[in-house]
């Protein structure tokens, strides 16, 4: 298939650029693949729309304030001699850890920072030597600093908003651009699809007896680097680490051996499901890497519903949505929903497809 058709005009005051004031309070579109059916509700009518044959599977990875602003220095050499510091404006985003306070950086603009500059955040809180210069904006840097690194970062970081939302990150964000139960640090950005539920939503879940369990998979580079080839099979993903406790995989396989649907909360965790269960029946993976991309074309062996946010045109996202629904039904939904006036992306509305 091409990247064009997967294309579709979004007028730009479809794209929330805030969350709804209640998180359960988005509106959610279900989608029946069987009839193409479409009807209209809140996110908390969600528990009266699954059943106790069903399972929800979150992602509780948890967000980093992970772009931070500071400066990039460089020593200005004079017969071998430093005669001064040339300090620019630098903006980077924490990718990855690697080990021994070694990390994968984004880094805007990139061709500005070279192999041994030194980048510097705060008053000097938090350092970086620059160790390696990769392609696509990517450095690797060795950080030093005195004290917590993560507490650093909490305390120098901004929330590392999505570009669409053209605007700066504010004191809610540190909360709403959060799932409430986000616990395993290790994302650059939310898995949206979660950010709707609620206390009272869950406690609406266990009356209506339907069970939950919960994977990780740490949101990177590679769920939103744009496709860029033609035909779209050719794309490929960068990884992302993914971790499934026992527990949880004893009710997934559970649930897989006895027919209960599983519900998938975003397409993170269709990815972490799809990836684990790809070459066996009962003992999936339990932590290591996906790169796997999703396409129409692709063979679903775990999930049998999705829970997403809308998502962006041409993004590997949409196609991981259009290969479990099928290109046409996913694209009319997406024109009724913007003729219904829903909101889009990450603090969007979202939809349920079964």
């Amino acid at each position: 298939m091409q990247l064009s058709d997967f294309n579709y005009m979004l007028p730009k005051e479809r794209i929330a650029r805030y969350p709804t004031e209640r998180r359960d309070q988005s509106r959610l579109l279900r989608l029946v693949r069987s009839t193409g059916q479409i009807s209209h509700h809140r996110f908390s009518d969600l528990p009266d729309l699954l059943t106790s044959q069903d399972l929800i599977v979150l992602n509780n990875t948890k967000v980093m304030p992970a772009r931070l602003i500071g400066r990039c220095l460089r020593g200005i050499c004079d017969q071998s001699r430093i005669t001064k510091t040339l300090a620019r404006r630098i903006e980077v985003l924490l990718v990855k850890p690697l080990e021994n306070n070694v990390w994968v950086l984004l880094v805007k603009p990139g061709r500005k920072v070279r192999v041994g500059d030194r980048l510097q955040f705060g008053k000097g809180q938090l350092e970086a030597l620059v160790l390696e210069r990769e392609e696509k904006g990517l450095r690797i840097v060795r950080f030093e600093y005195q004290g917590d690194f993560d507490s650093i970062v909490d305390q120098l970081g901004h929330v590392p908003l999505p570009p669409y939302i053209h605007r700066r990150d504010e004191r809610q964000d540190r909360t709403r651009y959060q799932t409430i139960y986000a616990s395993k640090r290790g994302s650059i950005a939310a898995p949206t699809a979660g950010l709707h539920f609620t206390p009272g939503v869950f406690d609406h879940l266990r009356e209506k007896a339907v069970a939950c369990c919960e994977v990780t998979l740490h949101v990177g580079l590679g769920t939103f680097r744009p496709v860029v080839n033609n035909p779209i099979e050719d794309h490929r993903m960068e990884a992302e680490s993914f971790e499934i406790t026992t527990e949880a995989a004893q009710m997934i396989s559970k649930a897989r051996s006895t027919g209960q649907r599983i519900v998938s909360v975003g397409t993170t965790v269709t990815r972490v499901l799809e990836s684990a269960w790809r070459e066996t029946e009962q003992d999936p993976q339990l932590r290591g890497e996906t790169d796997l991309f999703i396409s129409p074309g692709f063979s679903f062996g775990c999930i049998g519903a999705l829970l997403t946010n809308f998502h962006l045109p041409g993004s590997t996202l949409l196609m991981l949505v259009c290969a479990f629904a099928g290109r046409d039904l996913v694209f009319q939904a997406y024109h009724q929903a913007i003729g219904e006036n829903y909101r889009f992306y990450s603090y969007g509305d979202c939809m349920l497809i079964e």
